[in-house]
């Protein structure tokens, strides 16, 4: 079963950097997909951005575009969220996550999550 570990998240003022990664293992050769989403307090989780492996094709969700990049090593079996410009209400906790299938939506389907990774914009 794929495993998901995220790190890098932290505490960071407004206007600022962070950058995310997430580190896959198992039988990631059945991997198409990578995502990341986040869940702030008393909200729903929320697709942020994804990467299909095949090609690098990349999508975001429109509160992102433009600051956020995602992007993916395959040799390392990882995937990275920069953030940049971030703002109060970036503050969640993000979270990888990964599917096989390579057809729907970048955004829904995802089978492996990750445990999460803080990340607290201050203003």
């Amino acid at each position: 079963q794929v495993q998901l570990v995220e790190s890098g998240g932290g505490l960071v003022q407004a206007g600022g950097s962070l950058r995310l990664s997430c580190a896959a293992s198992g039988p990631t050769f059945s991997i198409n997909y990578m995502g990341w989403f986040r869940q702030a307090p008393g909200k729903e989780r929320e697709w942020v951005a994804a990467i299909r492996r095949t090609g690098a094709f990349t999508f975001y969700t429109h509160s992102v575009q433009g600051r956020f990049t995602i992007s993916g090593d395959n040799a390392k079996n990882t995937v990275y969220l920069q953030m940049n410009s971030l703002k109060p209400e970036d503050t969640a906790v993000y979270v990888c996550a990964a599917k096989e299938s390579a057809y729907g939506t970048p955004e829904s389907g995802y089978a492996y999550w990750g445990l999460g990774t803080q990340v607290i914009v201050s203003s």
